[in-house]
């Protein structure tokens, strides 16, 4: 099935002009007050554990792309984090909870992880080298990335009758780090306890009053550390799948003591990797709508419990079990990607981490070239264009076209994101702004369509034109057309729009 929409999609994409199928619509956006905000760098990418020789249903998608052994010098991977003007990056993933540190009285062999089907995600212990640990901030001060570093938070558990892991947390050697990384001078943005083991776990999971205990003693220890430094890493946890009464719990164990900064939760929307529908479900908007729910259930609870915490997506590759090539790696996985971004933001979502910036088959960058794929440049305009404050936004017409608005990102106005799963239909868009004053000026369109009309292609087109890094690995200018504000913004089939109107006078955006 999925083979026969990309060939309709390349029919219909050159087709549609000639046939005269169009219908209008109107996005409707109210510049009164914001919804919701974002944290100012609300782009987040993962870099996680998996050896070259992870596989998932045959393919074997990670190369050298681990946190241990990825090419730090490459230039396109510098650049590519540079042009974010800094790019958070979450180092972590489900070996999180099986890596050793190489510091303070480490006293045995730093070994990499050996495949071991017997043991707990298929692997032995790996060792994070303290050398390594050098060449990586070295590399993130380089590039200009901004650190979440996820701890092993199984040190010292053992098994309960109830399947758990029990036990308090031996944080000796998380503790050796922190203090290593902070004598150093490396700044890291925060300390993740865990991946995963939260509620019903991924094969292993933690008691939500123990998980509580375990992340108060983190606090501790890294106030202890940062005492009279002058930055402290955010606390945050635990990045597993939301569960509500889990989640309440596990907040409201943390809040009288103030030991959590951040709340993460992983995202995987379409399922497994090895469904062969998943163009179908990433075009279907009933699919794309399921994801409300968690993000509006979390702040409910966030409200409701008066508390600090700030809400993260930790982790979302569309498709768990290393996504799937030529989907979650091509155009066509922008339109889940970028609708994720606008609908989390929507729920004061302050920050969403792609898996994985590279490896697996949703990686922003091939593993083996690492060329950007199309969803690497969807996330940087949307770094760009959208600033920090969001609009309420409604879109009377279609069902196929996705509106998401806010302030625009160190600019006047505003900038709007549309988005039309169609595979058939231009919709011509009307902007309506409510409690705003604006003039019909000069808007600027970017607009990303799939080479070839090829959904399945890993090349982005911007207004027609392909983007490529250079021979010297340098990301390619991101221009805009000038369009009369006066006419209605035209999406195409199976396109994507950002529309940075500069003339809408909003008091929210003021």
């Amino acid at each position: 099935m999925a083979g026969v929409l990309y060939l309709l999609a390349i029919l219909l994409t050159f087709s549609t002009a000639a046939s005269g199928e169009v219908t209008k619509g109107k996005a409707v956006v109210n510049g009164g007050a914001t919804i919701a905000s974002t944290d100012e760098h609300f782009i987040c990418a993962t870099l996680d554990w998996w050896p070259s020789d992870k596989c998932n249903y045959g393919s074997c998608s990670w190369g050298d792309a681990s946190i241990l052994n990825l090419d730090l010098s490459n230039p396109v991977l510098i650049n590519a984090v540079k042009a974010f003007s800094p790019l958070k990056l979450r180092l972590g993933g489900s070996l999180d909870d099986k890596v050793l540190y190489e510091t303070g009285d480490f006293g045995q062999p730093c070994l990499p992880f050996v495949m071991n089907d017997s043991a707990l995600f298929g692997y032995n212990d790996g060792c994070l080298p303290i050398s390594r640990w050098d060449q990586l901030n070295k590399f993130f001060e380089e590039a200009g990335a901004s650190v979440v570093f996820g701890l092993n938070a199984l040190n010292g558990r053992v098994p309960m009758p109830d399947g758990s892991q029990g036990g308090p947390w031996n944080c000796t050697n998380a503790e050796s780090l922190i203090r290593f990384t902070a004598d150093k001078g490396y700044n890291i943005l925060g300390w993740e306890l865990g991946n995963e083991l939260s509620g019903k776990g991924i094969r292993v999971r933690i008691d939500v009053a123990q998980y509580a205990a375990d992340t108060i003693s983190l606090k501790k220890i890294v106030d202890q550390i940062y005492e009279g430094r002058p930055v402290k890493p955010l606390i945050i946890a635990p990045g597993g799948n939301f569960e509500v009464e889990w989640y309440s719990q596990f907040i409201d164990l943390t809040k009288t003591s103030s030991s959590l900064d951040v709340i993460t939760h992983h995202m995987y929307i379409l399922g497994p990797g090895v469904d062969e529908d998943l163009v179908e479900k990433i075009l279907n908007p009933c699919r794309l709508d399921l994801a409300a729910s968690v993000f509006s259930n979390l702040s409910v609870i966030l409200r409701n419990a008066g508390s600090s915490p700030t809400a993260w997506v930790g982790e979302a590759g569309g498709a768990y079990n290393s996504g799937r090539n030529l989907v979650t790696n091509s155009f066509v996985s922008s339109f889940w990607y970028l609708d994720q971004l606008g609908m989390s933001a929507n729920y004061d979502t302050k920050s969403y981490c792609r898996q994985s910036l590279i490896g697996g088959n949703y990686g922003l960058l091939n593993t083996t070239t690492f060329e950007p794929n199309p969803d690497y440049y969807s996330a940087l305009l949307w770094h760009r264009l959208m600033g920090t404050k969001v609009l309420a936004t409604d879109f009377n017409g279609t069902e196929k076209i996705r509106a998401y608005t806010h302030c625009a990102r160190d600019s006047n106005g505003i900038t709007l994101l549309l988005l039309n799963l169609d595979l058939i239909e231009t919709t011509y868009v009307q902007v309506s702004i409510k409690s705003a004053q604006l003039t019909k000026e000069t808007r600027e369109e970017y607009h990303l369509t799939a080479k070839d009309g090829n959904l399945h292609s890993q090349t982005a087109l911007l207004n027609g034109k392909a983007l490529n890094v250079d021979s010297y690995g340098q990301i390619p200018a991101l221009e805009p057309l000038e369009v009369d504000g006066s006419q209605p913004i035209e999406v195409a089939p199976v396109s994507i729009v950002f529309a940075h109107l500069p003339y809408v006078h909003a008091p929210a955006c003021i």
